[in-house]
């Protein structure tokens, strides 16, 4: 009977039980957790060459080889290998809980899966007016503008993610202020809307008059068609997004002799950086990005009432 039960345990396939997951989170709606298990999943079978394994063959040596692959191989930086490696912790101790793989043995023991602190992101107030007055506005490409246009409204929204920009509806403002939830913490946030925002809203106003959408990304029929097939082609225009966004902000960087890689992140960073250079008060600062503990702005860096973090947003925006 033992032998039984390890043979059940050693077939339990790490791709059937990582996939399992997946479909679980995005019924729960848990759509951004399902995409992070998804992407460590793509990630791990590119290192095993696209071989499957059973969750009891995962031990520390394997582990420790698919740490190096990331480093060496992959080439991604510290916090992506950790991220990666603690989305398959999770998966392992899941099975574990559910009696599929042996408790109390932990193949994550010799790799690293802390937080390390990021290197410094943001760039200079300068570099984000030359972002929103370019001398070579008119030579732009569409792709460049859309960008340019994206990384400016992360940048005039407190240093917005991506993910809740991309989902803002139209519903979302009202009464002179954008309310929305932030989707890594579920906190919810108001940002009373400046001018800036809404002359970047009414540019692309033709290409979201049919869309429930505040902006550009998601506007699609397909979105609010049928609801059959309506999260997955969700899913796919906003990767779409991310990517090409990423893709023509690296461009007009160099075209604008930005120093530094020019991602939507940048954004968040210069925007916490120049609040902190304008005297802004840490705690402000951190209500204002919905960090949940002053320690994390500190990071950032190195409650308060909603109406002084509005009043220093418009502050930042009349001086870049």
């Amino acid at each position: 009977m033992q032998i039984m039960t390890r043979n059940k345990k050693a077939s339990v396939s790490l791709v059937t039980f990582m996939n399992r997951i997946v479909a679980q989170l995005e019924q729960d709606g848990r759509r951004r957790t399902a995409q992070h298990y998804r992407a460590a999943l793509n990630s791990f079978m590119r290192y095993r060459g696209g071989r499957d394994l059973a969750l009891g063959d995962m031990d520390a040596d394997l582990v420790q080889s698919y740490e190096a692959y990331l480093k060496n191989v992959a080439k991604v930086c510290l916090n992506t290998s950790s991220f990666y490696l603690r989305v398959l912790r999770a998966t392992y101790n899941r099975a574990a809980g559910r009696g599929l793989v042996t408790k109390g043995q932990n193949p994550f023991r010799n790799v690293y899966t802390g937080v390390a602190r990021t290197r410094k992101r943001a760039i200079p107030a300068e570099s984000v007016s030359l972002i929103r007055h370019p001398d070579t506005a008119k030579a732009l490409t569409p792709g460049q503008e859309l960008a340019r246009d994206t990384f400016l409204m992360c940048f005039y929204l407190r240093g917005i993610s991506f993910i809740d920009l991309a989902h803002l509806r139209k519903s979302d403002l009202r009464d002179g202020y954008l309310h929305y939830t932030r989707s890594k913490t579920g906190q919810r946030l108001s940002v009373r809307w400046e001018r800036e925002m809404q002359e970047i809203v009414d540019k692309y106003q033709a290409q979201t008059a049919s869309s429930p959408y505040l902006l550009t990304f998601l506007a699609s029929r397909a979105v609010h068609g049928k609801p059959k097939g309506r999260a997955r082609e969700e899913a796919r225009l906003y990767h779409n997004a991310e990517a090409r966004i990423a893709y023509h902000l690296k461009k007009l960087g160099a075209r604008l002799g930005i120093k530094g890689r020019l991602t939507l992140y940048v954004a968040r960073h210069t925007w916490a950086t120049a609040a902190r250079d304008h005297h802004v008060p840490v705690s402000v600062i951190s209500e204002a990005l919905g960090h949940n503990s002053e320690a994390t702005t500190q990071i950032y860096l190195r409650s308060i009432q909603s109406s002084e973090v509005d009043e220093a947003n418009a502050l930042l925006l009349a001086v870049i």
